[in-house]
């Protein structure tokens, strides 16, 4: 079985996750694979929006944890393994130059957890639900869980979330701010296509950096915000899709 599978529909790239039996489970293959398909993705013009998802009833459970069960001593090892593949393919997610929509189709826990929340636009089945669960097994975040997750709810909600191991509805995630929107469970794919073909279809150099700008902008002070507001729109503005879309808008202005 192909741990990760990769279709094309249009110039949207959809990567699922697919260990259905184990949850979408991430092992050190499934890890392995998610960077080399993210990799591809990541360097394919043809490709201007990224969707990910998983297969089955589940979006992910987070590690493998009865491979972490069975390496016994050896489990650092292979946690060691597994985030060295896994982290490498989320920094491949969050600065690829294009955009991404997860289509969270049911549960999401641990790394999963992080997976699930990373979309630029994140569409939760109503059917899904949220839970760190590190603690549950006396492990601590991975997956850019720790970074992403007090970014999108603040800290007070991720410290509940984290520490306490609560659990979260699709109603309660989109309340809180971890995902954008819930969807019937029946029409995810179908909404997450639509988000992700209107993105396809905007300026894709804007929109990579604009996802690098609202990334950085918690590091960094107003006036170094500003000087790279300043360089990235004078960037933007030499490419070829804003000076087609600048006279095209300026054009429909003269005609009004």
């Amino acid at each position: 079985m192909n741990e990760v599978l990769l279709d094309r529909h249009g110039d949207v790239a959809v990567i699922t996750l697919n260990r259905p039996d184990h949850g979408n489970a991430i092992n050190a293959a499934l890890a392995r694979s998610l960077l080399e398909t993210v990799l591809a993705c990541a360097a394919d013009a043809n490709v201007r929006c990224v969707l990910l998802t998983g297969s089955g009833r589940m979006f992910c459970v987070g590690g493998d944890v009865k491979a972490f069960a069975a390496a016994g001593g050896d489990t650092p090892a292979l946690v060691t393994e597994l985030t060295t593949f896994l982290h490498a393919a989320i920094v491949g997610l969050l600065r690829m130059d294009k955009p991404l929509v997860t289509a969270i189709n049911g549960a999401a826990a641990g790394a999963g957890f992080g997976l699930a929340i990373m979309g630029d636009v994140a569409l939760a089945s109503s059917a899904s639900s949220f839970s760190t669960a590190y603690g549950l097994i006396g492990l601590t975040p991975d997956a850019g869980t720790s970074w992403l997750l007090p970014r999108l709810v603040g800290l007070r909600h991720a410290q509940e979330i984290a520490l306490a191991n609560r659990r979260l509805d699709a109603t309660e995630a989109v309340s809180i701010g971890l995902v954008t929107r819930a969807v019937d469970a029946a029409a995810l794919f179908d909404a997450a296509m639509a988000a992700a073909a209107g993105l396809a279809a905007s300026s894709v150099t804007a929109l990579a950096s604009t996802r690098e700008l609202l990334f950085s902008s918690y590091g960094a002070t107003l006036e170094e915000q500003l000087g790279a507001e300043a360089r990235m729109i004078a960037r933007s503005a030499g490419s070829e899709e804003a000076q087609a879309l600048i006279h095209k808008f300026a054009g429909q202005g003269r005609s009004s």
